[in-house]
């Protein structure tokens, strides 16, 4: 039987912040970054937790692995308070922060995953087995000896997940995974962390602007607007009710008169280029298959909708 391992229980977080109201005086201002909210995420779940920049996020998540405490409300973390037992929690949760380095600057990736193993007093053969299993699958056999400094973004993040995972978590914090990846590794990334949580059943609670990260590893997204839940549920759900749409840019042999497919809208036409807005909901193949029955295709790609655009619609729509 699954259980809540995340408790988030109108939870609020308010700073004092001071600013300059003349040249010698500062005024104080109360900002309340995160307002009233509670979720709760079962044992094996992977849910995208999701917002425009500023919305809250970071700070929640700072609140659930004990680097901040909440202004009021409550949280449980596998039943742990984390700002009460944020060392106790440590061993139970891995974090991965894409702006955010947990890995030692300027030793080899290596001698960081050592470290890790002696401060987290990893058994051995758990720490073998799960560092042979992370460098297989996230190919980092060729970084290993490379102090953490001299890495690119992309192969730092891929390290980051290992570092978070080496203790064997049973629940995973990541920032923008896939930040600075590029599309093979972003594969490789998202094919781990599938099967991560399925022979492991490890909960995942993911942050990220891409949607594709939602996409192919969420089975449940909640949103997050000014500090305050705007929607819990299904990706579909979440597409239905910000009215987001994808758009399908289509290069055709020669210039034709704007399609017409039912359900797309063009947005512009530019010769034998064309820019179709179609519901994200629905599926792009259909359209595809009678665009090519109907018109001379030679290229065409499908860009996803900009996460930040559907929340606003999201928030606008909830404000009118």
């Amino acid at each position: 039987m699954r259980m809540d391992v995340i408790e988030v229980d109108a939870v609020e977080k308010v700073f004092d912040v001071r600013r300059r109201a003349g040249r010698l005086r500062r005024e104080r201002h109360r900002v309340r970054a995160v307002d009233r909210v509670s979720f709760t995420v079962r044992s094996g779940e992977v849910v995208g937790y999701i917002g425009p920049n500023g919305a809250g996020k970071s700070t929640t998540v700072k609140m659930l692995t004990g680097i901040l405490t909440p202004s009021a409300g409550r949280v449980r973390v596998a039943g742990i308070d984390p700002s009460r037992e944020r060392t106790r929690l440590a061993r139970r949760i891995g974090v991965v922060f894409g702006q955010r380095s947990t890995l030692w600057w300027d030793l080899p990736l290596r001698d960081s995953y050592r470290l890790i193993h002696r401060l987290y007093r990893v058994p051995d053969t758990v720490f073998r087995a799960n560092l042979e299993r992370c460098v297989e699958l996230l190919d980092l056999a060729p970084l290993l000896e490379v102090p953490v400094r001299q890495l690119s973004l992309g192969q730092r993040m891929r390290g980051e997940i290992a570092a978070a995972l080496l203790h064997d978590p049973e629940v995973l914090y990541l920032d923008e995974p896939t930040i600075g990846l590029d599309v093979v590794s972003k594969a490789r990334v998202r094919g781990f962390l599938r099967d991560l949580n399925e022979e492991r059943g490890t909960t995942v609670l993911l942050t990220t602007h891409d949607l594709t990260d939602i996409e192919q590893l969420c089975g449940r997204v909640v949103v997050i607007d000014h500090g305050r839940v705007v929607y819990d549920g299904a990706l579909g759900g979440l597409h239905a009710a910000g009215e987001s749409e994808r758009m399908l840019v289509v290069d055709l042999e020669r210039e034709f008169a704007p399609v017409g497919l039912a359900g797309v809208r063009v947005v512009r036409v530019e010769g034998p280029r064309q820019w179709l807005a179609f519901p994200a909901a629905r599926s792009a193949a259909p359209l595809v298959a009678e665009l090519a029955r109907r018109y001379p295709l030679v290229d065409l790609s499908v860009r996803e909708p900009d996460i930040e655009a559907v929340i606003a619609r999201m928030y606008a729509g909830r404000s009118a």
